[in-house]
């Protein structure tokens, strides 16, 4: 499956983006889709994923409580509602399919190119 991840951009600490993935190539209902995002210097690290008919999602304990995942297997987009935003929520955000339900960037199989979240204070 090919992504494609728009909706980054910058925002003051306590507001909100709404980031969308957008799918094509093999059945995308077929895919467990997964939220990462790398801060410069820091490991990739798991923010979201969600399951194959949306009613199975997961949080980092960082983003809890302020960022929703969800999916529209009809228009094959995955999407992740910020709120509350923090200035360490600053990074590249990648979204990421699996054939397997994860939380590991090792487990997904398909990335998008990523996109900008910078938050400021």
């Amino acid at each position: 499956v090919q992504l494609q991840a728009s909706g980054g951009g910058s925002a003051q600490a306590g507001g909100s983006l709404r980031l969308s993935c957008t799918a094509s190539g093999r059945t995308f209902s077929n895919n467990f889709m997964g939220w990462f995002r790398q801060a410069p210097g820091k490991e990739r690290e798991f923010v979201a994923s969600i399951g194959w008919g949306g009613g199975a999602t997961y949080y980092s304990d960082s983003v809890k409580g302020r960022f929703t995942i969800s999916r529209n297997n009809g228009g094959n987009t995955a999407n992740l509602q910020m709120n509350s935003l923090k200035p360490e929520d600053t990074a590249l955000y990648y979204c990421a399919a699996s054939e397997v339900a994860s939380t590991r960037p090792t487990d997904f199989g398909s990335w998008g190119q990523g996109t900008q979240v910078t938050v400021s204070s």
